[in-house]
């Protein structure tokens, strides 16, 4: 599920249409996913989540200010008050909620992490219910039990690999996902007025400043000196693992709908799991298998309400 607000308008499409459109959201829900996987791969170089979110970002927002830089020229201003909501919205959606996902990855599977990400729509729909005093259906507290159920199953299962660690990083991503969810609240009236492919460009590039003058302010700029493998990491990080999925999100949601894409998403905790198994060596068990179906089933039913 690639994190970029969205339009949930769409036109009818054709069956080759959708099948391109599914394909898209498919591809981006796995390359998003990956972003863990390469996470794993970087903190073998004995990076911290500082330094690898600063890198990270580096290789982005090149892109990001362009396309920003190309809707400031091409669209009339934003208002005073919405310049304010979009550094909170960076902020908040970003950065804050990036550096705790990096953070939790020190610590626990990339399969639990990207399972605890999935919960986001469940926080949503929990926030939507506390802050506008929005009624839960009895099929939704039965989604909502399903998908916390199988996270249940996955973190006690993992608690064999060291309980302090595996509480620490799960409480990290968490937060990460909960702080997500705020921002898509804080993003469903704006991104109608200025769209989507605007505001996440805004969104990004206050993110990347943040990490990359975080960085600055904690660490030495002397471990801008790394291995090359990490700045080819970084690369795909940067690139394939943030740029590409945005947009491939985007593209998807225009071609089939946000409901539609966000079930084709559906496919990132499976796929961060095989991942994990096939380039990190991560087991994968039955009971793993069981959580990860209990959490899908659970989103899986959240998506189709409307």
């Amino acid at each position: 599920m690639s994190k970029t607000a969205i339009d949930t308008s769409v036109a009818p499409v054709t069956r080759p249409a959708l099948l391109a459109g599914l394909a898209i959201a498919v591809a981006g829900a796995i390359l998003f996913s990956t972003k863990a996987i390469v996470a794993k791969l970087l903190y073998r170089y004995h990076m911290d989540a500082v330094t690898l979110i600063a890198f990270r970002m580096l290789f982005s927002l090149p892109v990001f200010a362009g396309v920003a830089i190309w809707k400031m020229r091409t669209e009339a201003p934003l208002q005073a008050r919405d310049r304010w909501r979009l550094v909170g919205l960076g902020l908040i959606g970003y950065y804050l909620s990036s550096y705790l996902d990096f953070l939790g990855l020190q610590y626990i599977s990339v399969g639990l992490e990207r399972l605890i990400l999935f919960l986001t729509p469940t926080f949503v729909l929990l926030l939507t219910s506390a802050v506008f005093k929005r009624r839960i259906g009895g099929a939704q507290w039965g989604a909502l039990g399903l998908s916390y159920c199988g996270i249940l199953l996955v973190f006690v299962h993992d608690l064999t690999g060291g309980a302090g660690s595996i509480v620490t990083g799960s409480l990290f991503v968490l937060g990460s996902a909960l702080s997500y969810a705020i921002y898509l609240l804080g993003t469903g009236e704006m991104v109608r007025r200025i769209g989507s492919l605007r505001l996440v460009a805004y969104a990004m590039c206050v993110s990347s400043v943040a990490c990359i003058a975080q960085f600055f302010i904690l660490r030495p700029a002397s471990l801008l000196i790394q291995p090359w493998p990490v700045y080819g990491l970084s690369l795909v990080n940067g690139i394939f693992c943030t740029i590409f999925p945005v947009f491939m999100t985007m593209i998807a949601v225009q071609r089939i709908g946000a409901a539609t894409a966000s079930q084709a998403g559906m496919i990132g905790p499976v796929s961060t799991l095989f991942l994990g198994w096939a380039l990190l060596g991560e087991p994968i068990t039955a009971i793993q298998l069981a959580g990860t179906a209990l959490v899908v089933a659970g989103i899986y039913m959240l998506s189709l309400k409307k």
